[in-house]
């Protein structure tokens, strides 16, 4: 049976409970995660319907669009639902020619968080990754500090880390308290791989013994933006088994993978928003998950 929620920071003074389903609001915006969504009305409707079909966490970052993520939550669902968590990303910025760069100073990290704050019409900000981004020459150490200084004035309520190996997730958990962790993890894509546009994109299975040591969420990214494209017979199989759709397969895979990862699949269409919740009432067999391991 899929544990149907999870517990982020349990072992602080301020846990969040969330349902093990969320939503990363990345394919919202135009073309090459710049601008504004091609359809804006669609965009709002399906954070509506997050809400709606008892989705709690939204997974967003002040450099998607740029901006337009954080504006797109607040116009849909401000004044919040009190047990909606919004999860946000800092570490990273985007160049006019819509590059990724690093921007992990303790004074970018500091004026991220009042963006986010600002765009988000918060005045804390519930969680926060800190995203590693290649080809900083700033130490993490450095970053991680000023993270954690942040949270205790008060702007961050819990710390995650985002696209870290497993010495650098065991360095900040030795530097404070670490909610959750954000890395790369699909069924077709499990370890470190390298991007074209993001450099070394590190993988979830390399820290998810950590995670479930520690009772750490495991918020995978791009677990469809990896999978789908990658056609594997058995995904197929299991697919036609249960008459769902492939992508259906390879969520309900994650959510039978570890009852410490929390699923974040995006998309622009409302339809297909609606089928991948149908994920989270498919339940894989043992054998079904022996399978699709081979």
């Amino acid at each position: 049976m899929i544990k149907e929620e999870i517990v982020i920071a349990g072992n602080t003074e301020n846990p969040l409970k969330v349902k093990r389903f969320g939503y990363g609001t990345m394919r919202l915006t135009g073309p090459g995660i710049w601008g504004e969504p091609n359809n804006r009305e669609e965009a709002l409707q399906i954070l509506m319907q997050c809400v709606k079909t008892g989705i709690n966490f939204l997974d967003t970052a002040d450099y998607y669009g740029e901006d337009v993520t954080n504006r797109l939550i607040a116009e849909a669902l401000y004044p919040y639902p009190s047990d909606l968590v919004i999860c946000t990303k800092v570490g990273g910025a985007r160049k006019p020619d819509k590059s990724w760069v690093p921007f992990n100073r303790p004074e970018n990290l500091r004026s991220s968080i009042e963006n986010n704050l600002r765009t988000l019409k918060q005045e804390q900000v519930q969680l926060v990754h800190f995203r590693i981004i290649h080809g900083s020459e700033v130490p993490f150490k450095e970053s991680m500090d000023a993270m954690f200084e942040m949270q205790k004035e008060g702007l961050i309520l819990h710390v995650g880390v985002s696209n870290v190996s497993p010495a650098e997730l065991k360095t900040a958990m030795t530097m404070g308290n670490i909610a959750t962790v954000e890395n790369m993890y699909g069924h077709a894509q499990r370890t470190s791989v390298q991007l074209a546009h993001g450099g070394e994109t590190r993988g979830g299975e390399e820290v998810l013994q950590i995670c479930e040591e520690n009772k750490i969420p495991l918020i995978p990214y791009f677990s469809l933006f990896q999978s789908i494209p990658k056609k594997d017979e058995r995904i197929s199989i299991i697919a036609k088994k249960y008459g769902a759709t492939e992508a259906q397969i390879n969520l309900a895979w994650l959510l039978h993978r570890s009852q410490w990862i929390l699923p974040i699949p995006g998309t622009s269409s409302l339809e297909h928003f609606e089928e991948n919740l149908k994920a989270t009432k498919i339940d894989l067999t043992e054998e079904d998950m022996q399978f699709l391991s081979r």
